[in-house]
């Protein structure tokens, strides 16, 4: 039996934008070894696996290298596929059980918004082996749930023009690293940038996730509870952040690149 697969750009309204991430429609469960090897197959940052269970879909994800508890681009494309061919009306709310416990999507006005747990920044001493990495001192250091490393920068311009060292960067504890910095005034609020070589992904294109972390963060310094957010990576792309209690909204927009069948099981 053939399986369905999708190659979707998430974080954008343009094709070979925003972040790829491949969606496979599973009939039934599969083993770890097997979607690690099409996870592997198509070397993206993240391939989503979704299995129908009653009242929505268990929903993994994998990197090349490993599976993740949390992906937020790949969540969108796998929203995105099943708003886009029928699978669910764009009135309906979906339910993704995940590792990280049950996630939502709705669609509204054209962009899907996935409720995603919110993560606090917690302020530590910034580590010299982060600094000789940046290769400047940042403003400030936050870490949460000990896998990732945030550190603000001191412009725009700095983030975007910044030329990471994967080697230095993936010698720190933390598997991933983002930079961020206030946005110039204009159309974003901040910009960001993400670093997981530990995880085979030197530079995710745009990372949903990372929004549960930067949300917070910067609600603490702007004072505010929404955010349009810009993930400047060459490929860039666009994302809605809102805080709702110990919930953050996660949005955007996504496009469908491809659909193939996987012949060999």
């Amino acid at each position: 039996m053939q399986t369905p697969i999708f190659q979707v750009d998430s974080f954008t309204t343009k094709p070979f934008k925003g972040n790829p991430a491949g969606v496979c429609l599973l009939d039934s469960p599969k083993d770890e070894a097997w979607m690690q090897s099409v996870a592997a197959e198509m070397n993206l940052s993240e391939t989503a696996f979704l299995c129908p269970k009653k009242d929505g879909y268990h929903l993994r994800w994998f990197t090349p290298k490993t599976e993740v508890r949390l992906c937020g681009h790949a969540t969108l494309a796998s929203a995105h596929i099943l708003y886009e061919f029928g699978y669910y009306e764009e009135s309906e709310t979906i339910e993704f059980y995940t590792l990280s416990g049950t996630l939502t999507s709705s669609f509204d006005n054209g962009t899907i918004l996935l409720d995603f747990p919110r993560l606090e920044p917690t302020v530590i001493e910034t580590p010299q082996v982060l600094i000789e990495a940046l290769g400047q001192i940042p403003l400030s250091t936050v870490v949460s749930g000990g896998t990732h490393v945030l550190a603000e920068l001191e412009n725009e311009s700095l983030v975007r023009n910044f030329d990471p060292d994967f080697e230095k960067i993936s010698k720190l504890p933390q598997g991933e690293v983002m930079i961020t910095a206030k946005a110039e005034p204009g159309k974003y609020d901040f910009v960001s940038r993400f670093f997981a070589p530990q995880l085979g992904i030197n530079e995710d294109p745009v990372t949903g996730s990372a929004h549960c972390l930067l949300g917070p963060y910067w609600a603490e310094k702007l004072g505010k509870t929404e955010f349009h957010a810009f993930q400047a990576s060459p490929r860039g792309g666009d994302v809605y952040v809102r805080l709702k209690g110990d919930r953050v909204v996660i949005g955007g927009k996504a496009v469908t690149i491809f659909r193939a069948d996987l012949i060999r099981h």
